[in-house]
């Protein structure tokens, strides 16, 4: 194997794998990093704080960004489909974590932005053991993406219900009791279905209060609907987890069927140590 490639592979162990102490403590160490980083966007958003600090916290926030930047140019230089990985959850995350530095050059006030910092910390999960949690967390996201026609179709319903609901009120009540439109009178039934209630808006008709009590019942069993498909849906999703938390040489994707031997995000090669029997087969004719 030749040196880049050898230099490629252990920076690939080293950034994206969590299996071995350097890994780890790579993966630590960019945590800590992470954690100061928004600690000092939180800080300096205090302006006594910005007021005696305000140099400091600015450099020290272009010195992480700056090791970002060059962890990011790591992690594109180590993989075999960079873009692939620019596309991901964690690539976009990567990139959007240091572009608000960069961007503060032109747009003064884009470091407020740096808070997305946080997600990169579900890179810990892997490194503190935390990989159940960590698949849990994936397995929450793909119930809610099966659920999400059923919840749509929810919501819609719910939006004719209301809609409705408010034009009726719209009619029947006064416009002192600020019902002066029919936007403003969807804004209270929303605010009474979800059992809010805010108060800036109330029917002052018998008629009026009368629907404003029939939509605040509804509201409570209508709440429970959308919890009931995604509680099936995480069912479904227990009975059918069978992933593994492998990362993938080629795009940097960390979640593939156990016995899969290709990545199902670009399609690269897993076993990192052996040679891609496509690529064989090809040289053999």
């Amino acid at each position: 194997m030749k040196p880049e490639a050898n230099l490629r592979k252990r920076i690939f162990q080293i950034i994206f794998e969590s299996d071995t102490p350097a890994a780890k403590g790579f993966d630590i160490a960019l945590a800590g990093l992470i954690f100061i980083s928004v600690a000092v966007v939180l800080l300096d958003s205090v302006s006594d704080y910005h007021n005696s600090y305000g140099t400091f916290f600015s450099q020290l926030e272009w010195a992480i960004t700056v090791i970002f930047t060059i962890e990011l140019a790591l992690r594109i230089y180590c993989l075999d489909k960079p873009w692939q990985y620019l596309k991901s959850f964690y690539g976009v995350v990567d990139v959007i974590s240091v572009l608000p530095t960069w961007l503060v050059l032109f747009f003064p006030g884009a470091q407020a932005l740096l808070v997305v910092r946080l997600l990169r910390t579900l890179r810990l999960f892997r490194v503190l053991d935390l990989m159940a949690l960590h698949g849990e967390g994936r397995l929450l996201v793909d119930a809610l993406k099966r659920s999400r026609g059923q919840i749509f179709l929810f919501l819609f319903t719910v939006l004719m219900v209301v809609t409705i609901f408010s034009s009726v009120l719209y009619l029947i009540e006064p416009a002192e009791a600020g019902f002066t439109s029919i936007p403003k009178a969807m804004y209270w039934g929303i605010v009474t279905l979800t059992t809010v209630g805010y108060g800036d808006i109330t029917p002052i008709t018998p008629w009026g209060q009368f629907i404003s009590v029939m939509i605040m019942l509804g509201g409570y069993s209508i709440i429970a609907v959308p919890a009931g498909v995604f509680s099936a849906e995480v069912i479904r999703s227990l009975r059918a987890e069978q992933y593994s938390n492998e990362s993938c040489p080629g795009c940097g994707k960390d979640r593939h069927e156990r016995n899969a031997r290709y990545c199902n995000w670009c399609g690269t090669w897993l076993n990192e140590d052996t040679r891609d029997p496509r690529y064989v087969l090809h040289n053999e004719d």
